[in-house]
């Protein structure tokens, strides 16, 4: 697969990022494959997400093919990039048409990011899984891979405190070893979501930043974030 626009944007996002002197942190990249397909699945705290999960498979020299919502793919700047990259859209009226697009890329040995919660959780605490991830690396004899993602909600999520202009933000991947493979159905969904709890609290509890009484904070540790349901 040409590999045109993937490259330089990684590049241009690194610099960036070293302009604002994050402070990037990637654990267990070595669990994503160097050849053929995976699934990567992760919780869902900001709009760059896609950025920092895809970063956790750099060490193996991997791009990730990442389902999104159709309309980042309208959008007159991303939607070029969106494409050039060989991202998948999701429109939820034909979500079977997304779900085809996916088993391709996989059956082609691409590795597929998608966010099982479906939206950003306000919480900022992995919420609800629906099905996708599980059925994808069933179809496919893909390894399933969970990816807890934090900090990246200081940077940009959904409301006006986080801001792209902050400064020495620490955001911290972490990629886990791949489910069972044995593993079917609501047990391989329930293992999935209980992997990737498990690398946000190991994030959590890592994390070099005091977040008490902060809003990026899950109230379960002292923050003010929005309870979750």
């Amino acid at each position: 697969m040409s590999e045109l626009v993937y490259p330089p944007v990684v590049a241009t996002v690194l610099t960036a990022f070293k302009a604002l002197g994050l402070k990037l942190r990637v654990d267990g990249g070595e669990h994503v494959p160097t050849s053929g397909s995976a699934v990567m699945a992760s919780n869902h705290i900001s709009h760059l997400d896609f950025i920092f999960v895809g970063l956790g498979a750099r060490q193996s020299s991997r791009y990730v093919r990442f389902m999104a919502k159709e309309p980042i793919f309208a959008h007159r700047l991303a939607g070029p990039l969106m494409r050039g990259m060989h991202h998948i859209s999701v429109d939820r009226e034909a979500g079977m048409q997304s779900f085809r697009d996916a088993l391709a890329a996989l059956k082609a040995g691409e590795v597929v990011g998608l966010f099982p919660e479906a939206t950003i959780s306000r919480p900022f605490e992995p919420k609800e899984f629906k099905s996708g991830a599980e059925r994808l690396a069933k179809a496919t004899k893909s390894p399933l891979i969970p990816v807890g993602v934090w900090g990246s909600q200081r940077l940009w999520t959904y409301d006006e405190h986080s801001t792209l202009k902050q400064r020495g933000v620490p955001v911290s991947v972490y990629v886990g070893e791949p489910i069972e493979a044995s593993l079917t159905g609501d047990a391989a969904a329930n293992e999935l979501r209980a992997q990737v709890i498990a690398l946000v609290r190991q994030a959590q509890d890592e994390y070099p930043d005091d977040g008490t009484g902060q809003w990026w904070q899950p109230e379960r540790l002292g923050g003010t974030a929005q309870a979750l349901a």
